[in-house]
């Protein structure tokens, strides 16, 4: 599934001049679930070792409990499954205060060799107003969603393009980054990525059915009376013009903004993160006839695999998937210049 502000499907890229390739190096996947997923390179071997390379986790303990899962507003989209809203039951767990780092992916590669999914394809999806490309790299456009450009040479260490690099934006989260590969940066860094009902329970914050994990509303006031920006999202008239008033046309430092209540950060705007479950826009609706679901771990099948909290592309004349309660999805191969992942530590 493709949304106004989520890339397109791999397969979609490829019919615009991209030619597919094998599994990334080192990796194998079975697309079949997470645990089916091994890394043919060894695990970091402890702390000391992250605090070296850049690849310490900052967590955050999220405490076992009970929540409204979905959106009470009725403000989603049909397709997406949001609703009906229903009870989720977790056990305690420890997330990523912040999405994954530049920084932190590149201390991966550089433990382990490891070649991204749009290495190994060759291109990869770029925002056209950030492109950083001679035009010859330039491919072609995504259908239905033309302000996606598929770049030659655009990965995780060129996200904008040949002309990009990540050692200028260490702190940003990192992008073009399939849900492979961030499930290879988990066996390395011996994480996991949160399920879909972890993510919404932490980024919640510990306000209850809010639309924001701030509150209810999308702006504040400032003490000379100007507009508080909460989170990095479109301003202007999208695709054409970002007035640029949150300070980023696109990716900001993961600790831009202010964390929720349980110290996370950007889970609105900023990059999509994914999670560990398959989509399924009907699974609410037999998790609520279910009644309380403890621990749920998502449906057995799906097309593509979730992807939570928007991105700096959203704006609610078109798009509004910023919101706490807001889903959507990609092929698992798939990735772009708006998409990362945050991780949960193993239990």
């Amino acid at each position: 599934m493709e949304s106004c502000c989520s890339a397109p499907e791999r397969d979609s890229a490829q019919a615009h001049g991209q030619v597919p390739g094998t599994a990334p190096a080192g990796a194998t996947g079975t697309g079949e679930s997470p645990s089916h997923f091994t890394l043919s390179v060894p695990p970091r071997r402890g702390d000391s070792d992250a605090a070296d390379t850049g690849a310490a986790h900052r967590d955050a303990a999220i405490p076992a409990g009970t929540f409204a899962m979905g959106d009470p507003f009725d403000e989603g989209y049909p397709a997406d499954g949001e609703t009906p809203v229903h009870e989720v039951a977790l056990d305690g767990f420890r997330i990523d205060t912040a999405a994954t780092t530049t920084s932190a992916f590149a201390a991966f590669v550089d433990a382990t060799g490891y070649r991204t999914e749009s290495e190994v394809y060759g291109t990869s999806a770029v925002f056209h107003l950030a492109v950083q490309a001679p035009q010859k790299d330039i491919i072609g456009s995504a259908a239905g969603t033309p302000w996606w450009l598929n770049v030659r040479g655009a990965s995780w260490a060129h996200p904008a393009g040949p002309g990009s690099t990540w050692t200028d934006i260490p702190d940003h989260p990192v992008t073009q980054v399939s849900h492979n590969d961030a499930l290879a940066y988990c066996a390395w860094a011996g994480r996991a990525l949160p399920t879909e009902a972890q993510w919404e329970y932490a980024a919640r914050g510990g306000l209850e059915q809010a639309r924001y994990p701030w509150g209810g509303e999308l702006h504040g006031t400032e003490p000379d009376g100007s507009v508080r920006h909460h989170c990095n999202i479109w301003q202007g008239t999208f695709p054409t013009q970002n007035t640029v008033e949150d300070g980023f046309l696109t990716t900001a430092p993961v600790r831009s903004f202010e964390p929720n209540g349980y110290g996370l950060h950007q889970t609105s705007g900023n990059v999509w993160e994914w999670c560990s479950d398959w989509f399924l826009p009907k699974y609410y609706k037999s998790c609520a006839a279910v009644g309380t679901v403890e621990n749920p771990a998502g449906p057995t099948i799906g097309r593509g695999r979730v992807m939570r909290g928007g991105s700096y592309l959203c704006h609610d004349s078109y798009c509004n998937r910023y919101r706490l309660a807001a889903r959507s999805s990609n092929t698992p191969d798939s990735a772009s210049g708006n998409l990362g992942f945050r991780t949960i530590a193993l239990a």
